[in-house]
């Protein structure tokens, strides 16, 4: 793997943190290729076109503060990659406003 594409998928993974933590649908949305996946535990599957409506739809509910830490960046060659990160901090519920632990394994 080489220097630069660790960089690039970690300042990725960075902006996704940042749409997540400023309720930015856009933003997250971004993030994804146009064939990725979004797979919320609670909530359906998204993917494509639906992403940003997806995000917007969470974000109306909850708010996230959270800071993600790579485990592990895995580069096969070509154009695949492999990211372990886990996130902690907290999500506020919007309605009530209620905050409480988060925490992921990405």
């Amino acid at each position: 793997m080489s220097t630069d594409d660790d960089t690039k998928i970690r300042e990725l993974l960075t902006t996704y943190e940042r749409a997540l933590n400023t309720s930015n649908a856009a933003l997250a949305a971004s993030c994804y290729t146009t064939d990725g996946v979004f797979m919320p535990t609670t909530l359906p599957t998204s993917s494509g076109g639906d992403l940003e409506k997806a995000y917007a739809g969470i974000f109306e509910v909850i708010a996230l503060d959270i800071v993600f830490t790579f485990e592990e960046v895995v580069v096969t060659g070509g154009d695949y990659a492999f990211v372990l990160t886990s996130s902690s901090g907290t999500q506020t519920v919007l309605a009530p406003e209620v905050t409480a632990s988060e925490s992921n394994r990405e």
